[in-house]
């Protein structure tokens, strides 16, 4: 079938697919022209919800939490390799260079940062052992612990239009390293450039088939084929929020549904930044960028300023000056600082709502009049004026803080103190992100306690971490994004806290040894076998979780503490001086705490050359009963946990090794515990096992590449990008 305009392709099932009949017609941002159009018809939504479950779910899934980083990481390089295409496209949507900067590069980014977190903060598993072992019994038989592990089913994510890369990768990067596959509907209006970034993806045969699939146009009945396994993330208004949460297999199937919609956020200048100070600078500078950055259509903008009562006509003018050097048209041109909204729908919907805030609040710079369009024809394009508003009745003019116009529209309303900038703060019903301007940390203090309940993210600025902040409107993926009530009562990314959405937390119980099998990690009560091997020097690929050892004995004495005094330079009175360590709560003198330390590893080091390469790190450590002269101390050393490392080119392949210790005295009552960990070798001929050996398994799992490669379903590859 013929047509006159490009029609964009769907995603689905492992191919590429042209959806039939009435598509809707994309068009520039800037020209007006029509660039493309998009549909949907003809896809089996259930079709596609169970190819993700079937093919991308199972392939994920046997890739450990390290596989599926490395993944991200290799798939981010792939884009920035490309990503030059993406930043001619993003034009079409009024996306000025720093506009594609925050999309493009912000969501690249995104993935870096997963693929970092994905080894430094979860296991080289299928799984996560979320917190620590409870005690359930007196006797120590019978403990608990939980394990977080993949849905078994499909996340459906929903994109708003205002970033079509970003608000796609920010979702798949948590939602991949958690091992659930994704269908991504982006909002139709700026979906060419979804689809482009979709196709580089795709091309790279980086991800394995069924774990990425793509709608543009409706989502259709995609909602009615969803259950209890499934999940979905949503971008974009709180009305489209709720219609979708309702949906009856939603509600009947309890579908985890996170909702992150436009807020009315807000920005407040403290009563100590006066004008002439770097705060008042930084916070005009700020406000007027958030105005203008993305033409205003970022869930994150400032649409509320709140500004001390005597500083009002400071900062309004401050701002009218800083606004009217904005150059708003065709982002091509030079010097053009803004551009237009993504659609013509957006201009008519942002003037509405405009209309409906100035019912309240008087126009203090731009509107309607004052629009001048450079390099580009106003009435064609999708082009919005810069509109400041000013209301000197904030609490009884509810028009600001309840209609959010999405575009380049903030309101400036006063305070007498700042319990009231709290109460206009929370006047916004729940808010993606709040922003303080202060130099005084009781303001903050103040500020922060007073609105945290009613954000889901505050960002504190003064002069010191101006210059590194990343601003008002920037969520980053260590950090939660979303926010309570209107924003929508969800969170997405906040690092490690993104990827457990995806995943079932589970209790489990049972025995010390038992759990310690079924999650590969010694937990305390369980059994230590021994044998005549020490465990520093069996490779990585021989040690097996719960291996021990315990040590010889050694007698403390005076001179011990003497001497590691005058070695240490630690001469604290509880170890050196008689009448002030009786005194003491101690009431004799004892062994300082890091001698203990020393002793034990002069207990269970063994000192020959051998597989232990380095100690790596100590944590968790408690000194948790004295000891003193005179006392006899003995260690155990147990192979707590192992995780492969990747082996960087020409490097010595290794593992690190999480050893449990216990220091115990005469009473074999313990006296100091903690964890050390060592880089121990590995043998080279032996490839690294997903878990780490297990508890003496010893299967080993295939390589990082050669499962990626093996966990791709065989069907029909990707059409490259022509």
């Amino acid at each position: 079938m013929k047509h006159d305009k490009p029609r964009l392709q769907n995603y689905a099932a492992g191919e590429w697919v042209t959806g039939t009949g009435t598509a809707t017609t994309l068009v520039h941002a800037v020209t007006g022209e029509p660039i493309g159009e998009a549909t949907s018809e003809g896809l089996d939504f259930a079709a596609m919800a169970d190819y993700a479950r079937r093919v991308g779910g199972p392939a994920l899934r046997r890739m450990t939490f390290h596989q599926r980083a490395l993944m991200l990481k290799e798939m981010a390089k792939y884009l920035t390799d490309r990503k030059d295409g993406l930043y001619r496209l993003s034009a079409a949507t009024g996306a000025t260079k720093a506009d594609s900067w925050i999309d493009i590069d912000g969501g690249i980014g995104t993935f870096f940062v997963y693929a970092s977190k994905g080894r430094r903060e979860f296991p080289n598993e299928t799984f996560y052992v979320d917190g620590p072992m409870e005690a359930l019994s007196k006797g120590g038989t019978f403990v608990g612990r939980h394990i977080c592990v993949p849905l078994e089913g499909v996340a459906v994510h929903i994109n708003a239009f205002n970033f079509p890369v970003w608000g796609m990768l920010e979702k798949l990067a948590p939602t991949l390293l958690a091992g659930v596959p994704a269908i991504v509907k982006p909002a139709t209006v700026t979906s060419y450039l979804t689809e482009a970034c979709f196709r580089l993806m795709i091309e790279s045969g980086i991800f394995p088939n069924g774990a990425i699939q793509l709608i543009c146009g409706s989502a259709g009945d995609l909602l009615d084929h969803l259950g209890m396994q499934d999940a979905v993330a949503f971008t974009g208004s709180a009305a489209t929020g709720r219609k979708l949460k309702e949906t009856p297999s939603i509600v009947e199937q309890t579908v985890r549904f996170n909702q992150e919609a436009d807020s009315l956020n807000c920005s407040i200048l403290g009563p100590d930044a006066v004008p002439g100070s770097e705060e008042f600078d930084l916070f005009v500078k700020e406000v007027a960028r958030e105005m203008t950055s993305k033409a205003g259509q970022k869930c994150t903008a400032i649409r509320r300023t709140i500004v001390p009562n005597a500083m009002m006509e400071d900062v309004i003018a401050a701002l009218r000056k800083r606004l009217a050097t904005v150059q708003v048209g065709d982002p091509a041109v030079e010097g053009v600082k803004m551009g237009p909204l993504a659609s013509r729908t957006q201009v008519r919907d942002v003037g509405t709502a405009t209309d409906a805030i100035r019912h309240a609040a008087e126009l203090v710079f731009g509107g309607r009049d004052a629009l001048q369009v450079v390099g580009a024809n106003a009435e064609r394009g999708a082009f919005f004026p810069i509109t400041l508003l000013a209301t000197d009745k904030p609490f009884t003019s509810h028009e600001p803080h309840d209609i959010e116009a999405f575009g380049p529209v903030n309101t400036v309303m006063p305070y007498s103190s700042v319990d009231e900038a709290v109460e206009l703060a929370k006047l916004g019903k729940g808010s993606l992100v709040g922003s303080l301007f202060t130099a005084d940390a009781s303001v903050a203090r103040q500020v922060v306690l007073g609105v945290a309940p009613y954000h889901g993210r505050l960002l504190v600025v003064d002069r010191h971490s101006a210059k590194e902040s990343t601003g008002h409107g920037s969520p980053m993926p260590h950090l939660v994004h979303g926010g309570p009530g209107r924003a929508g009562g969800g969170e997405e990314m906040g690092g490690a806290r993104g990827v457990l959405h995806y995943m079932q937390r589970t209790a489990v119980q049972g025995s010390p040894t038992m759990l310690t099998r079924v999650m590969n990690e010694w937990m305390p009560g369980a059994e230590r076998p021994t044998d005549r091997v020490h465990p520093f020097r069996k490779y990585f690929d021989e040690l097996c979780v719960g291996d021990t050892l315990v040590t010889h004995r050694r007698t403390v004495t005076e001179a011990d503490i003497v001497n590691f005094a005058g070695i240490s330079g630690d001469y604290f009175y509880a170890h050196m001086d008689d009448i002030a360590a009786k005194e003491s709560l101690f009431e004799r003198r004892v062994a300082h705490g890091y001698f203990v330390l020393s002793a034990a590893a002069g207990l269970f080091v063994d000192p020959a050359p051998g597989p232990v390469l380095a100690n790596y790190g100590l944590e968790s450590l408690r000194f948790v009963k004295p000891v003193y002269i005179g006392d006899t101390i003995q260690a155990k050393l147990t192979c707590k946990q192992k995780t492969a490392k990747e082996t960087p080119p020409d490097g010595i392949p290794q593992g690190v090794v999480a050893w449990d210790v216990e220091v115990t005295n005469q009473a074999n009552e313990p006296v100091a515990v903690y964890t050390i960990l060592t880089l121990v070798r590995r043998r080279a001929e032996a490839p690294a096992s997903a878990n780490g050996g297990g508890a003496g398994n010893g299967v080993a799992a295939p390589s990082d590449a050669r499962l990626v490669e093996e966990s791709k379903d065989p069907g029909p590859r990707a059409a490259k990008v022509g």
